[in-house]
C-alpha cells in the first residue's frame, strides 16, 4: 500500500509541475531577461571539461544549454530534459536545441545508462522533486564516481522566498543545515555552497555507492 502512495503523490506531482510550467512557458525568458550571465557563471565553476557528458535536468527553455555546450566543446554531449513539452518547444524557438539534444521525460529519472554522466545542472530542480532523497539518489545513478552536481537558482533562497509572497524558514530544503544530509543520504557529498541575492548554488561530488540490499534508495 505504501509503494501505491508514493506512486499516486508522484503521478499528481508531475502533472502539477507539468501544469505549472506549460502555463507560463511562452513568457519565460521575458520574465527574466537577465539571467543569461548567471546561468554562464554558474557553469563554470563546475569544473567541465571538452569531450565531458553533462545533463541540463530540467531544462525549461534551455538557458544552461549554450553555457554547457561551451564548457564540454563540439565532441562533449549536452541532453537537455525537462517534463514540460511547452518549455522544450520555447527551447527548440531560441534555437538552444542547436547547443543541446531536448527530451521529453522526468529530469528525476532520465533514461540514461548507469554512470554515463559525469555532471547534472539543475536549476530550480530540487524544489520541484516529489521524494527529494530518493529523486536526488535516482538522478546520481547515472552520474559516474566522482562526477560533480549543481543545484542552482539564479537568486538566493531569501529573494526566492521574497519573490514567491513566502516566509523564509528553517525548513527550507535548499537551506545547509538540510541539504548538506540530502545529499550524503542520496550519495552525494557536498563541495560548495553559496547563498546570496545573487545567486544560489551548491556543487556536489558523487560518491561511490554501494549497490545491493544495504543501498539507501
Amino acid at each position: 500500500m505504501r509503494g501505491m502512495s508514493e506512486r499516486r503523490t508522484r503521478v499528481y506531482d508531475r502533472d502539477h509541475v507539468r501544469d505549472f510550467f506549460a502555463a507560463r512557458a511562452a513568457d519565460w525568458d521575458r520574465r527574466f531577461p537577465d539571467d543569461g550571465p548567471a546561468f554562464a557563471a554558474a557553469v563554470a565553476v563546475m569544473g567541465l571539461r571538452p569531450g565531458d557528458r553533462v545533463l541540463d535536468a530540467g531544462c525549461g527553455t534551455g538557458r544552461a544549454l549554450p553555457a554547457l555546450r561551451e564548457a564540454v566543446g563540439p565532441t562533449g554531449v549536452v541532453l537537455g530534459v525537462d517534463l514540460t513539452e511547452a518549455m522544450l518547444r520555447e527551447a527548440v524557438r531560441s534555437g538552444r536545441d542547436r547547443d543541446g539534444a531536448l527530451l521529453l521525460a522526468d529530469a528525476a529519472a532520465p533514461p540514461l545508462r548507469a554512470a554515463s554522466l559525469d555532471a547534472v545542472f539543475a536549476a530550480g530542480l530540487v524544489a520541484h522533486l516529489p521524494a527529494p532523497g530518493r529523486d536526488l539518489a535516482a538522478l546520481g545513478r547515472a552520474v559516474r564516481p566522482g562526477g560533480v552536481l549543481a543545484l542552482f537558482h539564479p537568486v538566493g533562497r531569501a529573494a526566492l522566498a521574497a519573490r514567491q509572497g513566502r516566509e523564509l524558514t528553517a525548513n527550507d530544503l535548499r537551506a545547509l543545515p538540510n541539504l548538506r544530509p540530502l545529499l550524503a543520504a542520496a550519495g552525494w557529498r557536498l563541495t560548495a555552497y553559496v547563498d546570496e541575492p545573487s545567486r544560489f548554488l551548491a556543487l556536489a561530488v558523487r560518491e561511490a555507492v554501494p549497490e545491493g540490499p544495504d543501498a539507501l534508495y
